[in-house]
């Protein structure tokens, strides 16, 4: 944005946009994603690069058997706990739960405030349901400071919205976002935090469906909670996963990552990388911590470790929101990609200061913040490199496969190999079997081929990374198919007036 168009702006407006793009990166550059890699970063990075090229050089054979050996230990490890965490989200139920009975008992006069942000850009085909989801949530309107954060430029969707707004069934305002790079999610919740006047806030996406009772839910679990439980995420699954292959596997991970990964983490006291949407924060913390970084891709998961960093702990509420799991390959790989690159991002910003970190954190935090934000794409890249040395062994058996592979390190290769895989499968089909959908049991033994799209996307995000770090990948919705708005079978949220 020029300063010829700021002209067009009210003061107030101006100072928003200005805090909404650049308030962290003042207040806190340490913690900013504005500057991809620091220069002490860069330095560190490639002289360790030059030095395992010069390594290869000089004794080819000791530094591939290293590398091999490490990559190793990275699965072992990141498997290992995945595993551990995801046993303890299934064995201990520690999710905060409200019954519906609690949360419609507190009189609505004494309720509090609540902002809710949606972000939308260039979403016209959804718009409608959008206002239906909203209007049935179970909250007294003159409570909800509902925020429909749609971009200046988006005609369309503003027109769309105004027009949906006008048949009574939500009572919302609509917030224009001035155009402004970047053009991101976390810019447009950030210009809306300068106007938000609840004491709670939380955002919902585009094509989501909240259940009904989801804040009243969320003001419950607060009063329960000590005041450094500043977050409560919400669980997230899909309404589609009918709808083809990849949505059933969509399904199958969010619901082993919502369902019982992040209760895990909750149980040990880890940070929480938060999901996109359905994260109820108290605003004057998410004020404190300077809103979310408008420069990163995944904003929820940098938001929820610089949350940990800053004393405040994360809960998981016991109730869902429905999203549209992506049905097409492309348009799957474009979310993935930029989820990685966010992923990678947030580990560049908060390994700037590592002993500091270290100590926020702790031992254990930091090395799950690492192994979830680092781990998850290096592994998905590595991936394809040990895939391919298993094909080619297949086909010819090449010798120097045999001297990457020595007898001490060709035993844990193959537990790796054949236990971490069924041990990832198996996990797949306990949580189909706990959530009781056993639509999703084909799909979790099909899922290898849902880790080579994996694979791809990870590649993307490294090459995105270097080139287009803040570039926001656009997310194609309402391709699931549905032409209107009537109750979501066996979902308990109803989306029609």
């Amino acid at each position: 944005m020029t300063a010829a168009d700021d002209v067009r702006l009210s003061a107030a407006e101006a100072g928003a946009l200005h805090q909404s793009v650049h308030g962290l990166f003042e207040g806190q550059p340490h913690m900013s994603a504005a500057v991809t890699v620091t220069r002490g970063q860069r330095v560190a990075l490639l002289g360790a690069l030059a030095v395992v090229v010069a390594a290869l050089v000089l004794w080819p054979r000791q530094t591939g058997v290293i590398l091999v050996a490490l990559a190793m230990v990275m699965y072992l490890s990141n498997l290992t706990d995945r595993v551990m965490l995801f046993s303890r989200g299934v064995g201990s139920a520690p999710e905060i739960a409200v019954t519906d009975d609690e949360a419609r008992a507190i009189a609505d006069d004494n309720l509090p405030l609540y902002t809710v942000f949606v972000p939308a850009f260039d979403e016209p085909e959804v718009v409608t349901r959008l206002i239906h989801s909203l209007g049935a949530l179970d909250y007294p309107d003159d409570k909800l400071d509902i925020q429909l954060l749609l971009e200046a430029d988006d005609d369309k969707t503003v027109s769309l919205a105004y027009e949906g707004l006008r048949s009574g069934v939500l009572r919302a305002n609509i917030v224009l976002v001035p155009a402004a790079d970047p053009r991101t999610k976390p810019k447009a919740c950030n210009y809306g935090l300068q106007f938000a006047r609840g004491a709670f806030a939380t955002i919902y996406d585009a094509e989501d469906l909240p259940e009904p009772l989801q804040l009243r839910r969320a003001v419950v679990a607060f009063g329960r909670l000590p005041h450094r439980v500043a977050c409560i995420q919400a669980k997230l699954s899909y309404h589609n996963d009918r709808q083809n292959l990849l949505t059933r596997w969509f399904t199958s991970e969010y619901n082993q990552w919502f369902g019982y990964i992040l209760p895990g983490l909750m149980t040990t006291d880890s940070p929480i990388p938060l999901g996109g949407t359905s994260n109820h924060i108290r605003t004057d913390v998410l004020q404190e911590v300077g809103g979310w970084d408008p420069y990163n891709v995944t904003e929820d998961a940098d938001l929820g470790i610089r949350l940990a960093r800053a004393g405040y702990r994360t809960a998981v509420l016991e109730s869902v929101t429905l999203e549209e799991a992506n049905s097409d390959p492309i348009n799957w790989l474009r979310q993935r990609s930029r989820w990685y690159k966010g992923y990678l991002q947030t580990f560049l910003v908060h390994t700037r200061q590592p002993r500091r970190v270290w100590k926020e954190l702790g031992p254990r935090g930091f090395l799950r913040f690492c192994s979830i934000t680092a781990g998850t794409p290096i592994i998905s890249v590595v991936n394809t490199f040990f895939w391919g040395l298993t094909l080619a062994w297949e086909l010819g058996e090449p010798s120097f496969i045999r001297v990457l592979f020595p007898p001490w390190l060709f035993y844990p290769a193959m537990m790796s190999l054949f236990f971490g895989n069924a041990a990832m499968i198996y996990c797949g089909l306990v949580a189909a079997r706990m959530d009781r959908n056993p639509r999703l049991l084909g799909a979790c033994l099909l899922v290898p081929a849902y880790w080579v799209m994996m694979s791809v996307a990870a590649i993307k995000a490294f090459v995105q990374l270097v080139f287009q770090p803040s570039y926001w990948e656009k997310t194609v919705h309402g391709l699931d198919g549905r032409t209107d708005d009537d109750e979501l079978v066996g979902s308990g949220i109803v989306v029609s007036p």
